[in-house]
């Protein structure tokens, strides 16, 4: 069982991360093509809906899809109990955001957000038709067949959003273009799952409302914690977006969102191969401590090896990035968008710890943690207000790098993981990118040309850290060169 569990462990590490790596590089190719034929003022129209979308996505999934997943007799009726509360719960608060649309507008002093909101939230509700399928194919450890279903429903979105900017409808194709991905993906997942859901008894009599949705009873208890966690992770997570677009402007907004939407792209490639298999693997070991913890720490390490060298890269090549992809009148994001993936690094390692507590049934210690780290980030960033949006970055990112440490004092009360041995799997990794980037910012300082110091900067800054890699003999590097050799024959 223990190699039946790593074998599938590294293959959905394997396609979780090749999935969103080539999902990052298309977002790459049609975000460059978005940027150039769009202003910051059109992304900071979608981006001060943002924040509502999610909320509605958190409400209409509470928590249910992890409950699926973490269920260990999970039944048909389950599943159908959560599909249809769900679709529910999303038409539910499609009408109330349809009417409360003029109100989100009059508090972002702009009238035009009225019917792009009404257009922009049908997406949480075609979305609710595809959350129980996800879970499925996430319990199942069938990463393959979600990253197909991602990557299509990517190129097709993407080229739907490039063609309605080239045709000058601005911010409503980047609206349509979320639609598309969202229904191109539901409509994948209903079809490689093959679950459906049913309405009718097997003596083909209409089921009642209360026969169908009987089975959260025994879910909600657990559900409902992590859905209150995942609200306020979702507003925390756009606080600063909210108050820029109160405090400031629609372009200022932009500017961040673009710097964001970069930082989103570099963590979530790692953030999101170690997601698609840290819950299902961990809930398997759940009972067994030491077995769980080395898990973890393998897991730990691995993120801290792919994500600071990949987080720190991308801060340092910010400048030529922005430039040479979307031209310099979004040379402002590239400021922001080094201060933002510094701490983009810490993320997938917070989203590791938050899984191993929902492996262990701990969805209440996750909900208090992040209502604390939501406080504390809010007065942070208001406190700064009056130095301006670099200040409210900084204070921003400041408080998430801080919080890694409130994370690994949960996470030690649950596996008595020391602080040491937590030091001693993240430091070396961090010093180490850290150096070799300052290394390959000190050989590009010498050079004018924009594209050369690009060049100069990634070949540097990857040829010190593999070598150091392969110098100390790090197992984590080691294991990888195995795998990916496994792969090739």
């Amino acid at each position: 069982m223990e190699e039946n569990l790593k074998d599938k462990t590294a293959r959905g590490l394997f396609w979780g991360g090749m999935s969103n790596g080539v999902m990052q590089l298309l977002n790459l190719a049609f975000g460059i093509m978005l940027g150039r034929l769009l202003t910051p003022a059109d992304y900071g129209m979608v981006g001060m809906l943002q924040v509502f979308s999610l909320v509605a996505i958190a409400l209409q999934e509470s928590g249910l899809n992890i409950a699926l997943i973490n269920k260990k007799d999970l039944r048909h009726e389950d599943v159908n109990a959560v599909f249809w509360f769900s679709l529910s719960v999303s038409v539910a608060l499609y009408l109330i955001l349809f009417i409360c649309a003029p109100l989100i507008a009059a508090f972002y002093h702009q009238p035009l957000l009225t019917p792009l909101a009404r257009y922009s939230f049908l997406a949480f509700v075609i979305s609710s038709l595809g959350i129980c399928h996800n879970a499925i194919l996430m319990r199942e450890l069938k990463v393959k067949q979600n990253a197909i279903i991602m990557m299509s429903s990517l190129v097709v979105s993407g080229t739907v959003g490039v063609i309605m900017a080239w045709k000058g409808m601005a911010y409503w194709g980047l609206a349509t273009q979320n639609i598309v991905y969202i229904a191109g993906v539901a409509a994948g997942r209903w079809m490689v799952s093959g679950w459906k859901p049913t309405l009718f008894s097997r003596s083909s009599s209409l089921l009642a409302p209360r026969d169908i949705l009987s089975p959260l009873k025994s879910l909600l208890p657990f559900s409902l914690k992590i859905m209150a966690s995942n609200l306020i992770t979702i507003l925390n997570n756009n606080i600063l977006t909210v108050l820029l677009g109160r405090f400031f402007n629609e372009r200022e907004v932009g500017y961040y969102n673009q710097a964001a939407k970069w930082n989103l792209m570099g963590y979530s490639i790692i953030q999101g191969m170690i997601v698609s298999v840290a819950q299902p693997v961990m809930r398997q070991v759940e009972d067994d401590r030491e077995r769980l913890l080395r898990v973890f720490r393998k897991m730990l390490r691995f993120a801290a090896f792919v994500s600071f060298p990949c987080m720190f890269g991308l801060a340092l090549t910010a400048p030529e990035i922005i430039t040479i992809a979307i031209t310099e009148k979004w040379l402002r994001s590239a400021q922001l968008m080094q201060i933002v993936c510094i701490g983009g690094a810490f993320l997938p390692l917070q989203q590791l710890m938050y899984q191993l507590l929902v492996s262990k049934g701990r969805s209440d210690v996750c909900l208090k943690n992040t209502i604390a780290f939501g406080i504390v980030q809010v007065i942070a960033v208001i406190a700064c207000r009056s130095w301006g949006i670099t200040a409210m970055v900084c204070a921003f990112v400041g408080v998430n790098i801080a919080w890694v440490f409130v994370w690994w004092g949960l996470i030690w009360q649950q596996t008595r993981l020391s602080l040491w041995l937590f030091l001693r799997d993240l430091l070396p990794f961090l010093f180490i990118a850290a150096a070799c980037i300052l290394a390959a910012a000190w050989a590009a300082s010498f050079v004018g040309n924009l594209y050369l110091s690009l060049l100069i900067k990634v070949i540097v800054a990857a040829s010190l850290y593999l070598t150091a890699m392969q110098l100390l003999h790090v197992e984590t590097f080691r294991e990888a060169l195995a795998y990916l050799r496994k792969k090739k024959t």
